[in-house]
């Protein structure tokens, strides 16, 4: 009887063990799982969510229009709705600004004024572009160097341009130079700042490789620092363009002698409530900022987009 008894123990953990097989690693942790109710067939899994591609057409291009068009429901709503018609000079619909402002009479001395302002925002780029670089170049190559002329980049950067203003009118004169000298304060740091970043970030495999092989100071910049150091320094470009045309419509404001630029005219729109033109002359100025920025991205992708793509690192 005691065999019989042993047996029937052996077969009923045999047939246990066969039905704990059939529990997958997927089963582990969920709980104790419910039985469809009636005999009903368990669910097949679930079918995956439909989504959105960061990288395809209707996020590019959908996501900026869908933006663009909340903005002018906005604006018109705020012009119709909040205004009354006789305060509705503070926000003109966006119609009227493209009719009696981009298209209106005015149009021709914005666009001159605004090629003005081009020139001397690019001029003082030029100017920042090469005095940025030789000042980083100059602090990568000492340690020491860097720590007795990176502070004063820190302080020209933090100091508040129109407290500078009246100084650079009275140094410069109220024309083309000062200006130019407005742009250069403001884009300057990016350029510094960036630059100095892309020499110091070369690989230290390579830059050991080159003094094995005892080459020169100026060799490792010119074949190792310097191509390593062309997709921040395009990086800190772009920055300071924009900043560039924002110091050249400042020098604008506060230096009103000369041929005008965008900055006057938007002075003098706004002093005579012409709403329109001085909206249509924001735009056009926001406009330059736009393009050089779009410009000097364009140039870094041709410059270091073969051999440099900061989406392979993700």
């Amino acid at each position: 009887m005691r065999g019989t008894l042993m047996n029937g123990i052996t077969a009923r953990a045999t047939v246990k063990t066969h039905d704990d097989d059939k529990v997958t690693a997927a089963d582990v942790g969920r709980g104790p799982v419910a039985e469809p109710a009636g005999g009903a067939p368990a669910a097949g899994p679930a079918r995956p969510r439909f989504r959105l591609s960061a990288d395809g057409p209707v996020v590019r291009y959908g996501g900026p229009l869908a933006v663009l068009v909340a903005v002018l429901g906005l604006w018109y709503f705020v012009s119709y709705g909040v205004l009354e018609p006789s305060r509705r000079f503070l926000l003109p619909a966006p119609h009227v600004v493209v009719t009696d402002g981009l298209f209106g009479p005015s149009i021709s001395g914005m666009l001159e004024a605004l090629g003005r302002t081009a020139t001397v925002a690019l001029t003082g780029l030029a100017i920042a572009f090469v005095i940025g670089v030789v000042w980083a170049i100059i602090m990568s190559q000492e340690k020491w160097a860097e720590r007795s002329l990176f502070p004063y980049a820190v302080v020209l950067q933090c100091i508040p341009i129109l407290a500078l203003v009246p100084l650079i009118g009275f140094w410069f004169g109220f024309g083309f130079t000062a200006r130019v000298f407005v742009c250069v304060l403001i884009a300057l740091f990016p350029i510094v700042s960036n630059t100095l970043f892309g020499l110091k970030s070369v690989d230290p495999g390579l830059r050991r490789l080159f003094t094995l092989h005892h080459a020169g100071r100026l060799t490792v910049l010119r074949k190792l620092e310097a191509p390593a150091a062309l997709p921040a320094l395009f990086e800190g470009l772009r920055v300071a363009a924009g900043l560039s045309v924002v110091g050249a419509i400042v020098g604008d404001f506060f230096f009103k002698q000369g041929d005008p630029g965008i900055g006057i005219l938007i002075d003098t729109f706004r002093a005579r409530l012409q709403s329109p033109e001085l909206f249509a002359s924001i735009i056009l100025a926001s406009l330059l900022g736009v393009a050089v920025f779009l410009f000097f991205g364009l140039l870094s992708r041709r410059v270091v987009g073969r051999w440099y793509n900061p989406d392979d690192s993700r």
